[in-house]
């Protein structure tokens, strides 16, 4: 599985992130005709800024909906979206639901969030950024768990791998599906990566800018490019 991370937390640095419903369902169906399977995107309220608001979720959702039918799209969950008790409000108020939502297993709420979505009928990926989240996963009532996400950030993928590697180790027992991604320098070793452990990735502006030859790239170039990758035989 490929699944396309749109825009992500990122500053507007680049002129190919989309920023706005149209901008964000227009890059969904490219990317979709690119190979992706499945979306993630973190929605933004009228001045650009990332939210959580019903009224944000819902016009980015029914923006994508309308333009790739039945593709499951996510959306971020991030604590630095909205303060602790307005972003649980909000998520509560959804009118709009997600397929599904990504929880970053280090942040103090995450059992909450993940209790939450349960309760409204929404499925999680569970986002495991250090080894220490695997401990944390252990004690977790997961009924809603869709995947787990081994997410690496930049650096130099001959010391981010094997700390990945190790990961990949512990989660596989539990029977989860896992998406293994990288950022911005690791992004697309790990893309290899995920093909040659026969995991599931994802790729996009959100975790890097740039195509494998370090040329500037849009979301759908991206994905072309990782779904080459992912379908050669290792």
């Amino acid at each position: 599985m490929l699944q396309a991370c749109l825009n992500g937390a990122r500053p507007a640095d680049t002129p190919h992130l989309p920023l706005t419903p149209e901008a964000v369902a227009a890059d969904a169906l490219a990317c979709r005709a690119a190979g992706a399977d499945c979306l993630h995107i973190h929605p933004r309220d009228t001045q650009g800024r990332e939210s959580l608001a019903p009224e944000d979720v819902a016009a980015h959702l029914r923006a994508v909906r309308a333009a790739v039918p039945g593709m499951p799209v996510g959306i971020s969950t991030g604590d630095w979206i909205a303060p602790r008790a307005g972003r649980l409000e909000d998520m509560r108020a959804w009118v709009e639901k997600p397929d599904y939502v990504s929880v970053n297993l280090s942040e103090p709420d995450a059992p909450e969030v993940i209790a939450l979505m349960a309760g409204i009928g929404v499925k999680v990926e569970l986002g495991l950024a250090h080894e220490a989240d695997l401990d944390r996963l252990e004690g977790l009532d997961l009924p809603h768990a869709l995947r787990a996400m081994i997410e690496m950030e930049a650096g130099e993928p001959e010391t981010v791998m094997p700390r990945a590697g190790r990961m990949f180790m512990r989660l596989r027992p539990r029977g989860l599906p896992i998406l293994l991604h990288g950022f911005d320098d690791t992004a697309w070793p790990f893309v290899a990566a995920a093909r040659d452990l026969g995991c599931d990735n994802r790729i996009g502006l959100e975790d890097c800018l740039h195509l494998p030859d370090g040329s500037r790239a849009g979301n759908a170039a991206l994905v072309a490019a990782a779904r080459q990758i992912l379908d050669l035989r290792p």
